[in-house]
């Protein structure tokens, strides 16, 4: 079994400099992840089977990234029960990223997909935080202090503000 709780995946080596924001936020609250290129046009044999075979591996969220028609995420879903979070990639094909975005928003029924704004990986780790957070004390413990001092950064900011006259 692997000691991975979330998979993180996206469709090509272009997308790996957005979707490390989910894994460093991953990390950062102490939840082991595992990272892969899979193409859900190039390689949906293989996709088919990491998808499969993720919850008897442990996981229990995956994280789907993709640019241009990103089915990635989508097929993903197809596959399994596990939570997916899509994550829509602004890439070099991209229809200024609006093609990825509706891709992933657009589910049909019985298949959802949850979906972050466009490039924000960072908020699909923090979702598959607060998910895995339903069942682990720990995993809530460390989301309660983020937010603590996501709040104590906006005070910081509007006291420094106003220190200069403002």
């Amino acid at each position: 079994m692997s000691s991975a709780q979330v998979g993180i995946i996206m469709g090509s080596q272009s997308d790996l400099n957005i979707m490390e924001e989910a894994a460093k936020f991953l990390k950062s609250v102490g939840i082991t992840y595992e990272i892969n290129i899979i193409s859900a046009h190039r390689a949906p044999d293989v996709l088919a089977d990491w998808v499969r075979s993720a919850r008897e591996r442990g996981m229990k969220v995956i994280i789907a990234g993709a640019g241009g028609a990103a089915h990635l995420p989508g097929v993903t879903a197809a596959f399994t029960t596990l939570p997916v979070i899509g994550v829509p990639v602004r890439s070099r094909i991209s229809i200024d990223g609006w093609d990825s975005i509706l891709s992933i928003l657009q589910m049909p029924s019985g298949v959802p997909v949850a979906t972050v704004a466009l490039d924000a990986a960072k908020n699909a780790g923090i979702l598959a935080a607060q998910i895995i957070g339903t069942a682990d004390e720990s995993i809530a413990e460390k989301l309660d202090d983020f937010k603590v001092e996501m709040r104590q950064k906006v005070l910081d900011s509007a006291k420094e503000l106003r220190d200069k006259g403002h």
